[in-house]
């Protein structure tokens, strides 16, 4: 039986050619392999990863298992896979779940299996991007509890979510308490995950200890900023084929992430108009060259929106 699912394993070939071109761009995993390869620092780590399954992440998941971890993965997005990165990973024998255009449920689904070691044992350490893997370990053991926690859903997503953690509870009863007690640490990668993390310690509900990889300077400053202004107007060019040019768009929020939105967008042709509710970042904009306005007056006549808030 295959630990793995995948779109399609022929992939591999294809993903491991883009994974090499990849390699080249990461110059400070690799010097890790380089430099810390012998000594297996990592040597007992078991990994649970839950993280958009790409090329790049391929080059992250195959340096953790050359410094000595044992991993498990699925993706952190129902779009964002690239099966080919997928293929590449499953048939290098790591465990991933990920294919793009996932169910809801499905998403769900692999989101446990990476809590679900062959030996019958769980993951020591969680590294997160959306607090969703996390989000398991701190609302199931409740649910354990109090099944009624999870009678009364309150959208598309999380009435996914508790069924699948419904078939989990009966199936394999105190199984999100062996998680929560086995995990060491978690690492979150992304803004709404970090506010995720907070608002669960402010309440006590914290079990383990979380790194906060959001606000380094290198992502905060680095990734948020300069990578969502690569990368922005690609994405939606690629997604839609849509013409920007001379489009209305709106980004919400004007922190790092929005600052490089706005700027892709605008660099791409489009009208870009920026809602905000610090006055700070909202006279940031304004000195930039931005229209401030409030969603509520451009509602009507937007034909592009870009949520940068991190939590709203």
């Amino acid at each position: 039986m295959t630990d793995y699912i995948v779109r399609d394993i022929t992939l591999a070939d294809w993903g491991n050619k883009e994974i090499e071109i990849a390699e080249t761009e990461m110059p400070g995993l690799m010097a890790l392999r380089e430099e810390f390869g012998k000594d297996q620092p990592l040597k007992g780590a078991r990994i649970a990863g839950s993280l958009h399954m790409t090329i790049q992440t391929a080059v992250l998941i195959q340096t953790l298992e050359a410094l000595g971890a044992d991993v498990r993965w699925a993706s952190c997005n129902i779009f964002s896979t690239q099966d080919h990165a997928a293929a590449a990973i499953a048939a290098a024998g790591t465990p991933v779940f990920a294919t793009k255009g996932e169910t809801l449920e499905e998403y769900w689904d692999y989101a446990h299996k990476i809590f679900e070691w062959a030996d019958g044992g769980y993951p020591n350490l969680i590294l997160d991007d959306g607090g969703d893997a996390t989000l398991l370990c701190v609302l199931g053991p409740k649910a354990e509890k109090d099944l009624s926690l999870l009678d009364n859903p309150q959208n598309e997503e999380e009435e996914a979510l508790y069924k699948v953690m419904k078939r989990y509870i009966a199936e394999k009863p105190g199984f999100y308490s062996a998680i929560r007690d086995a995990i060491g640490g978690v690492s979150e990668e992304t803004t709404t995950g970090v506010h995720r993390l907070y608002q669960m310690a402010e309440k006590g509900d914290l079990p383990f200890p979380a790194i906060n990889v959001n606000d380094s300077v290198t992502k905060s400053k680095f990734d948020n900023l300069y990578g969502c202004r690569e990368s922005l107007v690609d994405a939606i060019r690629r997604g839609t084929d849509v013409m920007l040019s001379g489009k209305v768009a709106v980004v919400c929020g004007y922190g790092d992430v929005g600052k490089g939105s706005a700027a892709s967008l605008r660099q791409g042709g489009a009208r870009v108009k920026v809602t905000e509710v610090d006055p700070i970042c909202a006279l940031q904009a304004a000195m930039e060259g931005y229209e401030v306005v409030t969603v509520e007056d451009v509602a009507h006549e937007a034909d592009i929106f870009v949520t940068a808030t991190g939590n709203k």
